[in-house]
């Protein structure tokens, strides 16, 4: 297999994930309640997410979903493009390792598994290791140099 391929597919597969857990906490998968809907608003996310965030008040664990829901959003358009790509997936992976271990201290070790949050940090830190990423921004950027 080509890994050009297989990095592209990373990148894709890793922002889509992000994009489409930011869609759920906005409404656009449906409302809450509905089939393969986890929060469906931005309300019910911020309880899911206190809920991980269970060691400090609830206001700081507002600013940290804010936080996390704009980082989502960026990494999953570095990814996409392919721009600053090596930090971008270390960076994702940190951030999905984060999300692991919350989800783990707060619900238990299952709620990893049923997210892949794991197998999302593992294949960020797979993606960072590569020295050129092919079809990306970066290539482009490297190429006019």
């Amino acid at each position: 297999m080509n890994i050009n391929y297989v990095q592209l597919f990373v990148r894709i597969a890793v922002a889509t994930a992000f994009l489409s857990a930011v869609a759920d906490r906005f409404g656009y998968w449906g409302k809450p309640g509905s089939p393969n809907v986890s929060w469906g608003n931005w309300e019910q996310f911020l309880i899911y997410s206190n809920k991980l965030n269970f060691f400090v008040s609830p206001e700081v664990g507002e600013l940290l979903a804010i936080i996390a829901t704009v980082l989502e959003i960026i990494f999953a358009l570095f990814l996409v493009i392919g721009y600053k790509t090596k930090g971008t997936s270390f960076a994702s992976g940190i951030l999905l390792a984060i999300f692991a271990v919350s989800m783990t201290l707060a619900l238990g070790i299952k709620s990893t598994f049923t997210y892949s949050v794991w197998i999302g940090s593992g294949a960020c830190f797979l993606l960072c290791t590569l020295n050129d990423y092919r079809y990306s921004l970066d290539m482009y950027l490297k190429k006019l140099k």
